[in-house]
């Protein structure tokens, strides 16, 4: 499949008169169509909830976009507590799924109302501690060991994973909650990154349903949700088939029928909270060629850098590159394509074939608006880019100023006799 990027040469020569490279931009009408099918393929469920993993792109103008389709937010800090309020989410509107959590974070989703997602069995102490009781709504991260695997092989190691309760835990949790009285409950996994297979949420649903069935029969708690998370992916490698969210979501249903239906538990509410795959396709990261060098291996240096995306230092992945008004020109070349760290790792591809660049090409590298922007830095003192929104008329909206110098410093304030000027 060939990997078409949502913004021409022309546009981008348009844009930079304004807002000069580097910068993220996310494509509007492609945010919004994806978010109606995620609706679509959950529409059978009622209580059907998207809370999107702030984490991923935290920029409340997107989060506002998708506030729209009755999305909410999945928090982790904090800040992002913050945001989410901002935006005017309520409490059924937020849930708040952190680990090694600060007790002020706990009060503050608790005073907004958020739906607190317990990650292990001695956080209810410090939950009771910290409020002075436990909510009426509780869930609790479950964590099965071992391996997740599907037909296509192994997925991931939950075992490994710093995250979750034990199947024991998680059962004496319910328990020790309902004696303190909670109500509600509600259940979390997160078994699996960045799948791209329509099997993933399916086959984690049925487990999750299964084991909510066994909880509530030898609880007598209340299960109000299953929340599947995140993990579906999207395809970062053009060989990569997109997930089919309509596949998936039937895949979701046709587990639900076959074994909450039965157990008289069909009012129960699917939650979800996709990052990845909500934003990731639909931004990507536009620089410009500024450099080229000839030594051992041919390089091609751009005006961004893994300040503006680190998953490819971070994690060597893979984002496809495309170069703006040569898109059906053969792939002649191998290069490198590298930013100004001071780091050898700081490299967006490694011996990639494309076609020849020219100082002053514009590069879109794809799939960058999720776990993008969000993760910067300020290594070297790199300073982050804008983002930018491509409005459904065409239009470019800043959504993100770039920082400036001044941004960079501004912790400094407390040392009167620094002057940083330029």
């Amino acid at each position: 499949m060939k990997k078409l990027p949502f913004v021409t040469k022309e546009q981008v020569e348009e844009i930079v008169k304004t807002y000069p490279t580097p910068f993220h931009l996310y494509d509007e009408a492609g945010i919004r169509a994806n978010a109606k099918a995620v609706q679509e393929a959950f529409a059978w469920n009622k209580g059907f909830r998207e809370y999107f993993a702030v984490k991923a792109t935290p920029n409340p103008f997107l989060i506002d976009i998708l506030k729209e389709y009755d999305f909410g937010c999945d928090c982790s800090s904090m800040t992002e507590l913050m945001m989410a309020k901002a935006c005017g989410m309520d409490g059924e509107h937020i849930m708040f799924s952190s680990n090694e959590t600060p007790l002020e974070e706990f009060a503050y989703a608790n005073e907004l109302g958020a739906i607190i997602n317990l990650d292990d069995f001695t956080h209810i102490q410090c939950l009771e501690d910290t409020l002075g009781y436990i909510p009426e709504t509780i869930s609790c991260r479950y964590n099965p060991g071992g391996v997740f695997a599907m037909s296509n092989g192994i997925m991931d190691n939950p075992g490994d994973s710093k995250y979750g309760m034990t199947r024991e835990q998680l059962f004496d949790a319910y328990k020790l909650l309902k004696e303190k009285g909670a109500k509600n409950f509600g259940i979390h996994a997160f078994l699996a990154s960045n799948t791209v297979t329509n099997e993933y949420y399916p086959k984690l649903a049925r487990q999750l349903f299964e084991l909510v069935v066994e909880l509530q029969k030898e609880t007598g708690c209340h299960i109000a949700f299953v929340n599947l998370s995140g993990g579906v992916g999207v395809p970062y490698t053009p060989d990569q088939e997109p997930n089919d969210i309509h596949a998936i979501g039937e895949g979701v249903r046709q587990a639900f029928e076959e074994v909450l239906v039965p157990a008289g538990m069909g009012d129960v509410a699917i939650y979800a909270e996709m990052g990845r795959f909500m934003m990731a396709p639909y931004g990507c990261l536009v620089t410009q060629a500024i450099h080229e060098k000839h030594i051992y291996k041919e390089y091609i240096g751009v005006d961004a850098c893994a300040v503006n995306l680190m998953r490819p230092a971070m994690y060597g992945s893979y984002h496809h590159i495309t170069v703006l008004g040569k898109e059906d020109a053969p792939c002649t070349e191998t290069y490198d394509i590298v930013g100004s760290l001071c780091e050898n790792n700081d490299k967006f591809a490694i011996d990639r074939k494309l076609p020849k660049i020219d100082k002053g090409d514009y590069l879109v590298i794809h799939d960058t608006g999720a776990h993008g922007f969000a993760m910067g830095y300020s290594y070297n003192g790199k300073l982050k880019s804008a983002e930018l929104l491509l409005q459904e008329d065409g239009s470019v909206k800043m959504i993100r100023r770039a920082e400036t110098p001044a941004d960079y410093f501004a912790t400094f304030d407390c040392f009167e006799q620094y002057k940083f000027e330029k």
